[in-house]
């Protein structure tokens, strides 16, 4: 049932604000030599999902914060910065990078807990841990447990779902998902059973049958008072039990049903908190488990707050909105009371996507309330708070929304809000990207404005799907999940801008022309809608190519070594090659749906793809390709491949799975032959960089197993000798979608984390083993010829002004608003210079962004130009113009956009 093993942790430190820590550690090699790394991060700050934010009742300053999957972090006061805890976590176990809940002892605060597991479906292959340190997390043990648990599920705000009994701090209680019930350890979380007296295990399920959301949601949290232990269950009958003899046996609490209905909808308790002081309890409840629920399809309620006093056994429903019990709106995520002023407490709503999250205070227990923000007059608002999130400059999104919604927002998915215990002025909540915080919150009481900041520096959370180190330019192209990608001019200094033009919650793959490295391609999504950015300008600023019909997905794209042509793989569609930046496609020639593609370094001839096994292969600029005649490459599994840059028609591919053929491989003639590289059982992402003192051939990174080591593997003799790079105490769960190294630093690497970011690895001390070789200049690249049509950054002037036609469509759509699109095609017989769509929104829509075109709108009145790279449409051409909106129905209300030409 269970397993203890002791895993050490090295001691890192803050050094600056950006980056949240150092490491060193000594390579162990199949070279003789011996060498030190240091570890860092590309300054991003935030990123994801914060759904735990705990502080230590007893001990000031010592602060947790868990992430649905970058693991857990603790806060360090010097600094003003987050230290990672959980990066031993290795590729086998990457699973427990997603943190359910933490816990920190309020008697000995040196103890903290976690419990771990990113999924309760079959996503994770291995069960659920609770992790114990009586260091601060310096080290670890591990108590396995036999079941899943959700850090990544629905429900992953509820809770704390790990408490510790603070009369007896040698006993913890655990509330578990899937019908596992609650469970008990009595020796410091070492090992664990199940409470069989527990009489209920939870009943709620969001989507039955459905693989993410048709987990019962289970047993949520668990609250102390006196001789009572009282139980959250997601249970909407019997919401609430309570034991008085230790858990030995548990009965409803009574009254505690009524919280489960909430005009008419099932809602089940998402959080509570018990003001000793006032003998209260407060429950907050929705009808959801989150962390994405926002109101009842009919605008009902979406949860409650309720006051439950010990004493008397009363129930009280205290929901803060407006117009009290007759408030329309959304349910509740976030609950705090502060223990410096018992009868202050605060909830929040959770996901009100627009126009923007509320946070309610009271100073009575309950019985009025003040918000964050309100309405003097729709749609002006007046705030208590001022913002400054210049720290984190892309928290702006890029956007300037009309007002009543602002940017930096409030926040989103706020399913995590806490107090300070020890300092009234000091408060953090957790939101979908960052950890917002405040040191003057009491200003709040008096009227007056309380500052808000972004407190995430160190914490770095994104999912890295891809990653490219140019020559010149920026430091390096990060390819992002949710907040699209990065030009990282300073790999310390958080950016102040993700991509825009277009904008993409997750880009999928980026690459930039090797001998014209200015220019750049990056592929994805926004919300589902596919697109393609396209910059000659390092970066810097970009344009939306057009996305031929039948995309699906963002997929993969190579940027040929000369800029001359750029292919396209997206998913659902025959992959595409364009020699106008993206203004046109053409459908290459043999090479199938859905394959990879990637760029030859040297020959702007040469273009190579894979799919089903196979390795594809064109020297004609990715017109055409031809099928390499290998046959020993993994049929099943991840395959990524990488050629080397000033070595023409060098390539390596690693990939594979563990049930069937697994490891790395490389060709000198263009793909069109291979060799297995020996020594590796197996492997998943290869990368290049500068090559070491002495050598002539780009150094090779890996994350790979070889001979049963898993690691970060680095060679500096074109792949005869390997050194592990990385020790068990940096390992940083899974490894697997990007590496590279820096191409004018020996020794940097970049490597790709599902939930830790980007990180860096910096060689201090390489001793070459053989010094007597000298650089020599590398292999000269083939060239080919230049596109036939760049973008037009200064359009010319075209016929007289003209019609045109405008096609509006909806592509997306959510309780409150929708995504929409409008194609402008031009319909009047000549080429034109500009373009202007206007529509008139007949249900009180607004817009909260736009793309594609600079808009305003006056009450209903939508006017929208072309940008100065989509205006020049040539005849029969089309531009296309996507926006996000909120409407007040279930489905929006279709507009009839005109247009007119210049």
């Amino acid at each position: 049932m269970r397993s203890t093993r002791g895993i050490g942790l090295a001691t890192v430190g803050a050094v600056t604000l950006a980056t949240a820590f150092v490491a060193t550690l000594t390579a162990h090699s199949q070279e003789a030599q011996a060498e030190t790394y240091e570890w860092s991060n590309a300054a991003v700050a935030g990123g994801g999902f914060v759904p735990g934010i705990v502080f230590n009742e007893t001990q000031e300053d010592l602060i947790y914060a868990r992430t649905d999957i970058g693991g857990l972090y603790r806060w360090q006061e010097a600094s003003q910065t987050w230290k990672p805890l959980l990066d031993w976590v290795g590729w086998d176990d990457w699973g427990y990078t997603g943190v359910v809940s933490v816990a920190t002892d309020p008697v000995d605060p040196e103890r903290v807990y976690a419990a771990v597991g990113t999924y309760t479906n079959d996503w994770d292959p291995n069960n659920g841990a609770v992790l114990y340190s009586d260091d601060y997390g310096e080290t670890w043990g591990v108590a396995e447990l036999p079941f899943k648990q959700g850090g990544n599920m629905p429900g992953r705000g509820m809770g704390e779902r790990l408490a510790i009994d603070p009369s007896d701090n040698s006993t913890l209680y655990l509330g578990t998902p899937s019908g596992n019930g609650l469970w008990k350890s009595t020796d410091y979380g070492h090992t664990w059973a199940k409470v069989t007296g527990f009489p209920n295990a939870g009943d709620f399920v969001v989507t039955p049958g459905d693989p993410y959301l048709g987990d019962n949601q289970g047993v949520l949290w668990t609250e102390f008072y006196g001789n009572s232990i009282y139980v959250g269950v997601a249970d909407p009958d019997n919401p609430v039990y309570v034991s008085t003899n230790d858990g030995a046996t548990w009965a409803p609490l009574a009254g505690a049903s009524q919280m489960g209905s909430v005009d008419g909808y099932p809602n089940i308790p998402k959080q509570a908190a018990i003001d000793e002081v006032n003998g209260y309890m407060y429950v907050i409840t929705s009808w959801d488990p989150g962390p994405y629920n926002g109101p009842p399809a009919d605008g009902a309620r979406g949860g409650s707050v309720w006051r439950y006093q010990i004493a008397t056994g009363t129930w009280t429903q205290i929901h803060p909105g407006p117009n009290a019990a007759s408030y329309q709106g959304f349910g509740f995520g976030g609950l705090t009371l502060d223990a410096q002023d018992p009868g202050t407490l605060m909830v929040t709503s959770v996901n009100a996507w627009w126009p923007d999250e509320t946070t309610y205070r009271s100073t009575d227990s309950g019985a009025t309330w003040t918000q964050s923000w309100t309405f003097n007059g729709y749609p002006n608002r007046v705030n208590r708070y001022a913002i400054n999130a210049s720290s984190v400059g892309w928290l702006d999104w890029g956007t300037s929304p009309s007002a009543p919604e602002q940017n930096p927002k409030y926040g989103w998915m706020i399913e995590s809000m806490a107090i300070d215990p020890h300092d009234s002025d000091r408060v953090m909540w957790g939101t979908g990207a960052t950890i917002y915080g405040s040191t003057n919150l009491t200003n709040w009481d008096s009227n007056t404005t309380f500052n808000v900041t972004p407190m995430v520096h160190g914490l770095e959370e994104t999912a890295v799907q891809d990653l490219a180190a140019p020559p010149s330019g920026p430091e390096l192209y990060s390819a992002l999940g949710d907040i699209g990608g990065f030009a990282h001019t300073s790999l310390t200094s958080v950016p102040s801008d993700f991509f825009l033009a277009p904008a993409m919650t997750t880009a999928t793959s980026i690459d930039f022309a090797e001998l014209s490295p200015s220019t750049v391609a990056r592929v994805g999504a926004l919300d589902g809608t596919v697109n393609i950015g396209i910059s000659t300008s390092s970066g810097s600023s970009w344009w939306a190519g057009q996305v031929p019909g039948g995309a699906t997905g963002g997929g993969t794209v190579a940027v040929t070594a000369n800029a001359g042509a750029i292919v396209w793989a997206p998913d659902g569609l025959t992959p595409q090659r364009s020699t106008t930046y993206g203004s046109s496609w053409t459908a290459v020639t043999g090479l199938p749906t859905g394959a990879r593609v990637e760029s030859d370094r040297a020959d702007a001839n040469r273009v190579y793809g894979f799919s089903g096994g196979r390795f594809y292969y064109s020297s004609n600029g990715g017109a055409s390709f031809t099928q390499a005649a290998y046959t020993g490459f993994p049929a099943t599994g991840n395959v990524r491949f990488g050629a080397v840059p000033g070595k023409a028609g060098h390539v390596w591919l690693a990939g594979g799975a563990d049930d069937g053929t697994y490891g790395m491989w490389r060709s000198t003639d263009g793909g069109a032959s291979w060799t297995a590289v020996a020594g590796f059982d197996a492997a998943d992402t290869v990368g290049f960089g500068a090559a070491a003192p002495g050598k002539t051939y780009p150094a090779i990174y890996a994350s790979a197993s070889r001979s049963g080591e898993r690691g970060i593997w680095r060679s500096v003799d074109e792949g005869a000798t390997w050194t592990r790079i990385n020790d068990d105490e940096h390992q940083w769960g899974w490894t697997g979608s990007a590496i590279t190294g820096d191409p004018n630093v020996f020794g940097r690497v970049y490597i790709g984390t599902n939930g830790r970011g980007i990180i860096v690895g910096e060689s201090s001390d390489y001793v070459p083993t053989d010094p007597t070789s000298s650089p020599t200049t590398s292999v000269s690249p083939t060239q080919s010829t230049s596109p036939t049509q760049s973008p037009s950054e200064n359009p010319t002037t075209g016929g007289p002004a003209g019609s045109c036609t405008a096609t509006w469509s909806s592509t997306n759509a959510w309780p409150g608003g929708y995504q929409g699109s409008v194609v402008v095609t031009n319909s009047t017989g000549s080429a034109k210079t500009g373009w202007t769509l206007k529509w008139t929104f007949a249900n009180g829509e607004q817009i909260g962004s736009l793309w594609g075109g600079r808009w305003t709108q006056s009450g209903g009145a939508v006017t929208v130009t072309n940008e100065s790279w989509n205006g020049s449409l040539a005849s029969g051409a089309s531009a296309t113009v996507g926006y996000t909106a909120t409407m007040p129905g279930s489905a929006p209300v279709r507009p009839t956009p005109t247009c007119t030409m210049t």
